[in-house]
């Protein structure tokens, strides 16, 4: 039987790693939803932040992620190299699917005394994999697994560390006002954690889509959302729990389904079928694909009502003459 992560070992790590005190330049790596938060939240703290996305090379957007860049307060960088460039610590925060690509560059860039904490959602296997690239120069690699909603919590959102420098990097976290726990010396214990969860968290969403999404063209979702509250009565059902589910799919369902595809690597690597990965990735995906082809607006500023994007989606279908 495998040990409890509860029971690893956690080491103090080597010990040439930044303390809380010699932080001067951090640098993010994707300067997306979770990576812009955190730039941003730093950069507040008086910290020189530099980030980099391969978007500040595209020139249909590089002009709204300067832009974005100066209202956060932080440096938008030329280049990886320039990014990372004296930097102590390193967040990478990037797409699933790019990932190995960013720590394998990355890796050839840092050297001893800099720290590369991995925030990205991918199976445990990706994750020693990119511990194998950044360590081979020096540099610290640190797994994060993110265990909740960035834009809800902030710096404040619980991460769970793993690898030898886990304890420092979550004392070094912890001075600047991040809320992480070293889980383990071992990469690859705290993504599965992240990995296992997801199954339930993003199977929620998805089957939270495709019930009630049925159940309003049956024009019986006030019965079925009844039926629920009187069967789990603190889940919220009644509330703003069917609108957070959806909304986390209709805004990031795209990205959600690159994440699930990672879970399903995840489960047949120790040779579980991934029925339910695979099935919840098709549906995320299906839902944001279908906002994007029917050109659908979704309103950031606006409070979100899953039976208003329904309404939207079988009104553009009956538009396109795409209704099934």
């Amino acid at each position: 039987m495998a040990k409890s992560a509860s029971r690893l070992p956690l080491g103090r790590g080597p010990s040439n790693m930044p303390s809380p005190r010699s932080i001067h330049k951090i640098a993010v790596i994707g300067f997306g939803e979770a990576g812009g938060i955190f730039a941003g939240d730093l950069a507040r703290q008086k910290l020189a932040v530099t980030v980099f996305d391969i978007l500040l090379n595209s020139k249909r957007h590089r002009h709204r992620m300067l832009k974005k860049a100066q209202d956060s307060g932080v440096t938008a960088a030329s280049g990886l190299k320039d990014c990372v460039r004296e930097a102590e610590l390193v967040i990478s925060a990037v797409t699933a699917s790019s990932a190995l690509d960013v720590a394998h560059e990355a890796g050839r860039l840092l050297g001893e005394g800099q720290l590369f904490l991995d925030i990205n959602s991918v199976s445990p296997k990706s994750k020693r994999k990119a511990a194998e690239y950044v360590e081979r120069h020096g540099a610290g690699f640190v797994e994060a697994a993110v265990m909740g909603a960035v834009p809800k919590q902030r710096l404040k959102v619980p991460m769970l560390l793993g690898g030898p420098h886990a304890c420092h990097a979550a004392e070094l976290l912890h001075s600047l006002g991040m809320d992480a726990t070293a889980l383990s010396d071992q990469v690859g214990i705290a993504a599965a954690v992240k990995m296992c969860r997801s199954i339930f968290v993003k199977g929620l969403e998805a089957l939270t889509v495709e019930f009630l999404f049925a159940a309003r063209r049956y024009g019986a979702d006030d019965k079925v959302l009844e039926s629920l509250v009187a069967t789990y009565p603190q889940m919220g059902w009644e509330d703003s729990l069917p609108d957070y589910l959806i909304s986390r799919v209709a805004e990031h369902g795209r990205r959600r389904a690159v994440e699930m595809r990672e879970v399903a690597q995840t489960l047949r690597q120790v040779g579980i079928a991934p029925t339910m990965a695979v099935a919840t990735a098709k549906r995320q995906q299906q839902l944001a694909a279908e906002i994007a082809n029917l050109k659908i607006a979704m309103d950031p500023a606006a409070p979100f009502s899953w039976r208003a994007l329904y309404d939207a989606v079988l009104e553009s279908q009956r538009r396109s003459g795409t209704r099934k």
